[in-house]
């Protein structure tokens, strides 16, 4: 039976991990950060065993708890995009420091296989072709004020389309989240050079579904406009709501990393875990207002800075390398989760340690 090092166990995907798992030799760890928990530090429902307190920075803890263990399956981080400048320590702190930890106490533990969750934040502003279908690499969006929100070619001032980042696109963090989460890799890679141990990183989309965090700084979009529609609001929709994205329901999440647990895959391998049918942010709010029965979104025209336009994944090496297959689409799984049970998240942003 292999024998699974989970870390992150209590967190909404590591809780949905550790469900998936049944029938698998599972060490499931979690720190409880109260900043992510809350005081009465409970993980999410529908967990097979108990769960053990553990910070992934104490090396001495994870070497003891790496003894008989095939492969680390490594959900926990510090999530989102980062509030303000003040969260930068707590993500390298728990996210990069702890990685860095963790891959240096399975060297001493003889563990050679990781599967690390990462995401689509690593690829920044995403992929852009003009109308001739070459790849452009955008410039800054200048123009949001008065309304035009889309990317442009910096030379010709043409309006880009979106096309689908690969696995070998441009990575380019834009947020404090998504550098902890290129460094994650970065720390990976050398650690599967300098070892021979193997590697497959997991570059999550929007994940959402049931026991989703319900409403913080932190949460994802998908929450949010759930949130609003519970309190009989209209979801607030920024920009002009045709941002596209790749919805994946946390099931599906849950199976990719089963699947690249029993693969094992050797060297360092990438892949998008993603729907592969995108959607809009405007859809996601219209069908969850549908099917909540609820007011109908509000577009705002509203925009946060650090925001890209587009971001849509390739599903096909996920699909090639260990076989995924998304099986809930965007559109049945949003409707399901409009009605789902969330976690009530107690915690209201990154740890300060």
């Amino acid at each position: 039976m292999t024998r699974v090092l989970l870390t992150g166990a209590a967190g909404f995907i590591g809780g949905h991990i550790m469900s998936a798992l049944e029938g698998y030799d599972v060490v499931a760890v979690d720190a409880m950060l109260a900043s992510a928990h809350g005081t009465s530090a409970h993980g999410s429902s529908g967990q097979v065993g108990g769960i053990s307190r553990a910070d992934v920075r104490d090396h001495e803890s994870l070497v003891e708890l790496l003894k008989g263990v095939d492969v680390v399956c490594h959900q926990a981080a510090v999530v989102g995009a980062g509030v303000d400048s003040a969260d930068a320590p707590a993500y390298a702190s728990h996210n990069d420091y702890g990685t860095a930890v963790l891959l240096a106490a399975m060297a001493v533990a003889g563990c050679t296989r990781l599967v690390l969750a990462s995401s689509m934040v690593v690829y920044g502003e995403g992929k852009y072709r003009n109308s001739a279908g070459d790849i452009v690499i955008p410039g800054p969006r200048t123009s949001l004020d008065t309304g035009i929100f889309d990317n442009t070619d910096p030379v010709t001032g043409e309006i880009l389309d979106w096309a689908l980042v690969e696995e070998d696109s441009r990575l380019q963090p834009r947020s404090t989240y998504a550098a902890s989460k290129l460094a994650q890799e970065n720390y990976a890679l050398a650690w599967s050079l300098a070892t021979g141990g193997s590697v497959t990183a997991l570059r999550y989309h929007n994940v959402y579904g049931p026991h989703m965090p319900r409403n913080t700084p932190y949460s994802g979009v998908a929450a949010m406009f759930r949130s609003s529609l519970e309190a009989g609001k209209a979801p607030q929709v920024y920009e002009d709501g045709n941002q596209a994205r790749d919805f994946v329901h946390v099931s599906d999440v849950a199976a990719a990393n089963v699947l690249s647990i029993d693969a094992a895959l050797p060297g360092f391998t990438a892949l998008n875990v993603s729907s592969g049918q995108p959607i809009t942010i405007g859809e996601v709010a219209g069908v969850l207002s549908d099917a909540c029965s609820g007011p109908d979104p509000e577009i705002t025209g509203r925009y946060r800075s650090g925001d890209v336009r587009h971001i849509v994944a390739s599903p096909e090496l996920a699909r090639t390398k260990i076989g995924f297959t998304a099986s809930i689409s965007p559109s049945d799984g949003l409707r399901e989760f409009a009605t789902a049970p969330l976690r009530d998240a107690e915690g209201t942003g990154a740890p300060r340690v």
